[in-house]
């Protein structure tokens, strides 16, 4: 993890002059998480942003993008098109909407198109994910960035630093968390990222630290994700992220208006921790939503997902692809155990009996039992793999009900994402394989020449999207906020959102 200090400036309002009050400023607020929040990214500024991490950061803004584009033709994304671009009362198409959107040709309103972009990023699910915080942080924090920086015509060098500000916020509100949000039926990404997509819009719009704080306590009674989408595979889960970056622009929206919020949203009596935890008092860490704000990145510490499939069953892929090399033939196989914690295992391996005969390809992605079965039968793992005939095969499906699943007390969650496999022969032979730790891991990272193929092969699969689109959506992000080389000037976030969409004008 990089660390450089920093110290936060004195907060200033929006025409740069400093000023110690802002919307919703009260008696001890200075003294609560959110203000402590609101300093800090009143004062961040690229400059200030070690090299290495705006360096990574563009690089998971590439993995994001170019999940949009290869989603962007999929029937999740037709649907949710179709929901935030016609009037929901008259069905005729809404006007004056100037906001790009990654991959497509629409330009919305900047709430509507952050809620499209984030659908884009997960829909697939595919996208990164911040490890200890089990919180995918790039779905909300760019369509929230994006959108906020288009609308206030800000700069490439602003929008990225926003970017790096919504994850480094979004990842700290999960770790509050300590990993247990699951336990009460609530998806970390959109709780913990609508606190990050209110500070990065409440910044963009150019409140002070006050201000900044009480977008986080506005956004506090948005913040949800319900996990019930577990049972039957349901679309609900990839709406989460954009949801969040719009509650985010909502509430910054509210905060400018001079709406109040409580300052003490995170660590109050009724605030997240102790509304969205089931065991606060054991598991809450509040002060983790401050803690190294400047010096500690989480940024460094995010995944890259190598597949398209829940994180938690990355580990049981890789031990079943490692397994088929030391000789486990699928049609000899009798029996397949699996050991995994009990908090992912709640999200992949219950109830088992569904999850060995996953219902559509969002459900096949939350199960274990298929995933190891699919990649054990096909020797891969990749899109096609979660396509209707795979998930219709029978071999697949019949090696999927041989596999039983079993607590792991070596597991390393949250910390990282662990799994172990044990394969029974018909002669008789029991093969094993650990993944400890999960590939993409910071101690495991996905190099950026991984990230940078990954983004390749996926541009490819997109119809529309040839080599010329590629190099042009790649030069667009892998620049931003960096001088330009031949005198011409850096794109705008507005320039950048038009290069990154399928139609720039």
């Amino acid at each position: 993890m990089t660390e450089r200090q920093w110290e936060a400036p004195a907060p200033r309002d929006a025409t740069g002059t400093e000023a110690g009050t802002g919307a919703g400023a009260g008696a001890g607020a200075e003294a609560g998480l959110a203000h402590r929040v609101g300093r800090f990214a009143a004062g961040l500024t690229l400059d200030v942003i070690p090299e290495d991490v705006a360096e990574r950061a563009r690089y998971l803004m590439l993995d994001a993008v170019g999940l949009a584009f290869v989603s962007a033709d999929r029937d999740f994304a037709e649907a949710a098109a179709a929901a935030v671009g016609p009037d929901s009362v008259t069905g005729s198409a809404r006007t004056g909407g100037d906001c790009p959107v990654l991959g497509r040709p629409e330009r919305l309103e900047p709430r509507d198109a952050a809620v499209l972009n984030g659908v884009l990023i997960h829909g697939l699910d595919f996208d990164d994910t911040h490890i200890a915080s089990v919180t995918h942080v790039s779905a909300s924090a760019l369509p929230a960035a994006l959108a906020a920086a288009v609308r206030a015509d800000a700069g490439g060098d602003e929008l990225l630093a926003a970017y790096v500000l919504g994850i480094e916020v979004a990842a700290r509100v999960g770790l509050g968390g300590a990993g247990h949000f699951h336990d009460g039926g609530f998806h970390p990404t959109p709780v913990a990222g609508a606190f990050g997509a209110a500070t990065v819009a409440a910044k963009l719009a150019g409140l002070d630290a006050d201000g900044i704080a009480t977008a986080q306590g506005v956004v506090g009674s948005m913040a949800a994700g319900l996990l019930e989408f577990l049972e039957d595979g349901a679309w609900t889960k990839r709406l989460h992220p954009g949801w969040a970056a719009m509650c985010g622009l909502t509430a910054a929206s509210f905060a400018r208006a001079g709406w109040s919020g409580p300052p003490a949203v995170y660590e109050g009596r009724f605030g997240l921790y102790n509304t969205h935890l089931r065991t606060p008092e054991r598991t809450a860490r509040p002060e983790a939503v401050a803690e190294g704000l400047g010096t500690a990145w989480e940024l460094m510490r995010t995944a890259v997902k190598p597949y398209a499939s829940c994180h938690f069953t990355h580990p049981f892929i890789d031990a079943a692809l490692a397994l088929r090399r030391q000789g486990a033939d699928p049609a000899r196989i009798t029996r397949v155990t699996a050991g995994i914690h009990p908090v992912p295992g709640k999200v992949i391996a219950e109830p088992l009996a569904a999850k060995r005969t996953p219902r559509s390809e969002y459900d096949a992605k939350f199960s274990l039992p298929f995933t190891v079965a699919a990649a054990l039968v096909r020797d891969r793992f990749g899109l096609t793999e979660l396509s209707t005939p795979a998930r219709e095969s029978e071999d697949v499906l019949a090696l999927a009900r041989r596999v039983e699943v079993t607590d792991d007390p070596e597991s390393a969650f949250p910390s990282a994402y662990s799994g172990v496999l044990s394969i029974e022969l018909d002669d008789g032979r029991v093969l094993t394989h650990r993944e400890q730790v999960n590939r993409g891991h910071d101690t495991r990272p996905l190099t950026n020449a991984d990230i940078t193929a990954k983004f390749r092969e996926n541009m490819a699969t997109r119809t529309g999207a040839d080599d010329t689109v590629t190099a042009r959506v790649e030069s667009a992000v892998l620049g931003l906020g960096k001088a330009a080389t031949d005198n011409t000037p850096p794109l705008t976030a507005h320039q950048f959102a038009e290069t990154c969409s399928s139609a720039p004008r």
